[in-house]
């Protein structure tokens, strides 16, 4: 599925996938800039996040809750890893074996580790307020 939309359509989008995603191990691509941070934040917001969603770039994850304290999701920046034995070391496997979402940043960094069942997201950045995000419900 492959959907153009405006920045203020984001929310939509979100609760959109939400409903029509099979896994919730999510992996989002594009570039530097295309929205991946900002549709996690948007996702975490629909779940019921109580947390304003942030890029975890230097402490690589951050979890997220609801306002129960349930345990929601996880959001991996893998950006500035060198190879996956750094994601084993801050026990992604771990991670893996969670109930909660996992939304994964830069996942090509860490490829080998991906269960099969993971969901594509391709970000792109159109212009200034335009996006396109593309993704495989099956």
């Amino acid at each position: 599925m492959k959907i153009t939309f405006q920045l203020d359509e984001l929310h939509k989008v979100a609760k959109s996938f939400l409903k029509n995603t099979k896994g919730k191990v999510v992996c989002f691509h594009g570039e530097m800039g295309a929205g991946k941070t900002t549709l996690i934040k948007a996702l975490v917001q629909e779940l019921g996040g109580i947390d304003l969603a942030n890029s975890p770039t230097f402490g690589l994850v951050n979890e997220y809750q609801n306002k129960n304290n349930e345990l929601l999701a996880f959001h991996f920046d893998f950006y500035r890893i060198e190879n996956e034995v750094e994601a084993l070391d801050l026990g992604f496997e771990d991670y893996l074996n969670s109930t909660a979402w996992l939304f994964i940043e830069w996942p090509e960094k860490i490829a080998p580790l991906l269960p099969e069942d993971a969901v594509s997201v391709y970000l792109q950045f159109i212009d200034e307020n335009t996006r396109s995000i593309e993704f495989s419900l099956d």
